[in-house]
């Protein structure tokens, strides 16, 4: 029976290697385009401009009131129907886990840049420094340590919350899962498959995310 049912696992493993990679790929550029789109709000929440407070505070609470997968429905469904514009499933769902990361990934940089000393921003304005240097050399590489673990937090929902993408059609590992318990019956063996696929990918996240937290408040 073990023999059996890893000789399933042997010859499922290129389909189930073409949806990893879905998976993979959608968590990557998802995380990447969260990262820079959160530095981004971290920032311009920072500035004393109160209209554009106001335009993120709207955005960020859209995100958090409404679920992601009302989200994917809403832009995948909505879109063509109200604006005539069909976006491909595989984009939608890195769209919505985009902006949604964004979110939360803004208000990690934003109250770690908040929790800054007032002196430093002072400090670098005093000796000249421009917006984007005082970011760049100062206050950002300062707030690093405190944004990172709960950041690298932000990026293990992420790709858990992928997962979601099947129910626009993405053809991920959870979609080649199904397909192949379809064909075989083998649920407890696939899904069990599927929980350490996504267990060896968000636990190591986890782990650091521990690790560098303890590690640098001690320091």
């Amino acid at each position: 029976m073990a023999s059996s049912g890893l000789d399933l696992l042997w010859v499922s493993l290129p389909q189930l290697g073409k949806g990893a990679a879905q998976t993979l790929s959608i968590s990557l550029f998802s995380i990447v385009i969260s990262t820079v789109g959160g530095v981004l709000y971290g920032v311009l929440c920072s500035l004393n401009s109160k209209w554009l407070k106001a335009i993120l505070r709207v955005y960020l609470e859209l995100f958090r009131a409404i679920p992601v997968l009302v989200w994917l429905y809403l832009l995948f469904f909505g879109l063509p129907i109200f604006f005539g514009l069909s976006l491909p499933s595989f984009w939608c769902a890195v769209l919505v886990l985009s902006l949604w990361g964004a979110s939360e990934v803004g208000e990690v940089v934003r109250g770690a840049l908040h929790s800054l000393p007032r002196g430093q921003r002072e400090a670098g304005l005093s000796i000249g420094l421009s917006g984007p240097q005082l970011f760049g050399y100062v206050l950002l590489p300062q707030a690093l340590k405190r944004m990172t673990p709960p950041t690298i937090n932000v990026y293990t929902r992420i790709i858990k919350t992928s997962s979601l993408a099947v129910l626009i059609g993405v053809v991920d590992v959870i979609k080649v899962g199904q397909q192949i318990i379809e064909r075989t019956y083998e649920s407890v063996l696939i899904y069990g498959a599927l929980f350490l696929f996504f267990f060896f990918i968000c636990y190591p996240l986890s782990a650091a995310s521990r690790v560098l937290e303890r590690r640098w408040t001690q320091a």
